[in-house]
């Protein structure tokens, strides 16, 4: 993984200094809340509904062992001994006294790790896929990339004050796992018919108040132009983006208003200022960077299949765990073990205790390379485990809770923190997904179902990425009461789609019947193994309409 520089080091320890005193400031009186709001959002903080929020950045979702171990310190000598993981890749933390903040940045900084552009309107963490680098699919490795993008954008002065958030994305694997069409700008990275390396470049996605699918923009992009046609949208979007109306200033309002053809022209004439200029990424750049992230020293496993065969067969839940929980690995002999952080109602999604950080960080170094990867359904990864090691690996994350073989079925639930902690929500997320955990707590009823994604967010802002989930879950505020609004056929992927809503919303007490409903319908229309997704597309909305309004006599 990547090392800072001494370039690196310096940026973010004199950030730590200047905050300090910012904070300094702010507890004295010397800045009011107002005067020191841009300045905390700039480092990371909220102020939620008990206390600070302080969110912290894992650019593509890579951790190290050194860097889990300190998070989870974090999490239990500032926090309330957990943390919360986003889809973003990034970790939260829910409980921060705002006079410890520096130190927490301080901390981080040891680690090279920073707050630095998780909020505000700027160019946030870039991300990619948790199986980067080691996918059996995978066309080539985006992290060299994606750590070039980081470089560029922090605290890149140009782009610190856009008309709103801006969030990119890159993938360059046969299915895409890091949901790229749902980012202002997604970058897909593919090899030539002669090797070279070339991007597919797609602006204006984005979910919140207006879900938008992301449209191509441009094919066969030269990777060296990376950086400069970046820079080109995101000077056409600073430049035309609204600022009179935070709804409606992402760049997905500005590509929908416009046209993509006139946005494109748009781009094309601003790159033309900017092309083959300063911005133009060299080879030896490249490789200075790529050169962090050389392959590890695999050894050659092809005997351990045996071992490992004999473990299954002698274990069912292992191997059911290894059915769900395991992501075929470009190296025979190894596999990228998925550990589940929604073990049921006892835990919200996402939330992994300091102690289960401890022991993930142990886990990567006993069995792997050190590494973990953070996954956008908010589920942690080791991603070089030996097959040999399988089995013991699965009994030590079933003692800590980390070994549900759900991923990919309904309990695999993406929720955000919700009205819980959140200021802007409309209505609670966690107990809205341990109610229906609650409910399918059977796991070979999930398997039975096969693949099904579940999402809910607290509000429009969408951060639980419900407009993408096989069945979306959205908190709606109604005369001052929670309600939830149902959306049937999102998908993610190379397939992307938006959920379309089936009717009037329900109070949170109908939510696990409804749930129920939805689910029997699919089981009563399903031909073979057909995924529930597909059932959607194929039966469309009705039949689910007829059955889950059908108790109250309501026609949809």
């Amino acid at each position: 993984m990547y090392h800072y520089d001494d370039y690196d080091r310096a940026l973010v320890f004199e950030r730590v200094a200047q905050f300090r005193d910012q904070v300094a400031r702010r507890i004295s009186g010397e800045l009011s809340e107002e005067e020191f709001l841009p300045l905390r959002l700039q480092n990371g903080l909220y102020l939620q509904k008990h206390a600070y929020m302080l969110r912290v950045a894992i650019p593509y979702g890579t951790l190290s062992s050194t860097q889990l171990r300190t998070l989870a310190r974090i999490a239990r000598e500032h926090d309330r001994g957990y943390g919360h993981f986003t889809t973003r890749q990034n970790i939260q933390f829910n409980w921060i006294d705002l006079a410890e903040v520096p130190d927490i940045l301080e901390q981080l900084a040891e680690v090279e790790m920073h707050a630095i552009q998780t909020s505000g309107n700027c160019v946030r963490n870039i991300t990619t896929e948790a199986f980067a680098g080691v996918a059996a699919d995978e066309l080539l490795d985006p992290r060299p990339l994606a750590e070039i993008l980081r470089q560029w954008s922090t605290i890149n002065p140009e782009f610190l004050f856009l008309p709103r958030k801006f969030k990119i994305a890159l993938c360059a694997a046969e299915q895409d796992r890091a949901a790229i069409q749902m980012h202002d700008i997604g970058l897909y990275l593919y090899r030539d018919e002669v090797g070279e390396m070339r991007l597919r470049v797609m602006v204006g996605g984005g979910l919140g108040r207006t879900p938008i699918l992301g449209l191509q923009i441009r094919e066969g992009l030269h990777w060296r132009h990376l950086l400069s046609y970046v820079e080109a949208i995101l000077r056409v979007y600073n430049r035309h983006g609204r600022r009179d109306n935070k709804y409606k200033a992402r760049i997905k309002i500005l590509v929908k208003a416009l046209g993509i053809e006139a946005f494109a022209r748009e781009v094309e004439a601003e790159w033309q200022h900017l092309k083959d200029g300063p911005a133009e990424l060299t080879e030896a750049e490249y490789q200075r960077v790529a050169a962090s992230f050389d392959t590890p020293p695999y050894a050659r496993l092809h005997h351990t299949y045996l071992e490992y065969g004999t473990r299954l067969a002698e274990a069912p839940e292992f191997a059911r765990w290894a059915a769900r929980n395991l992501q075929p690995h470009k190296v025979p002999g190894y596999a990228a073990v998925v550990l589940s952080t929604k073990p049921g109602p006892e835990s919200p999604p996402g939330d992994v205790t300091a102690e289960q950080m401890e022991a993930v960080a142990d886990w990567a170094d006993a069995f792997g390379f050190g590494e973990i990867r953070i996954a956008h359904e908010q589920n942690l990864v080791l991603p070089d485990v030996r097959k040999a090691d399988l089995h013991a690996l699965w009994q030590k994350a079933r003692a800590v809770g980390l070994a549900t073989s759900n991923i990919g079925l309904l309990t695999d639930i993406i929720a955000c923190p919700g009205g819980d902690y959140c200021s802007l929500a409309n209505a609670k997320s966690i107990p809205i997904a341990q109610a229906i955990q609650a409910r399918f707590e059977d796991i070979e009823r999930l398997h039975d179902l096969g693949e099904l994604s579940l999402n809910i967010s607290g509000c429009m802002n969408a951060c639980g990425h419900h407009h993408i989930g096989n069945i979306g879950i959205l908190g709606v505020d109604k005369g001052g009461s929670e309600w939830y609004q149902i959306t049937l056929g999102g998908a993610q992927g190379m397939a992307s789609a938006l959920g379309k809503v089936v009717g009037p919303s329900f109070s949170a007490e109908e939510v696990p019947d409804v749930i129920e409903r939805i689910v029997e319908t699919f089981v009563d229309y399903r031909e073979g193994e057909e995924r529930f997704v597909d059932t959607v597309q194929r039966i469309g909305l009705e039949p689910f309409k007829e059955r889950v309004y059908a108790k109250a006599g309501e026609v949809a």
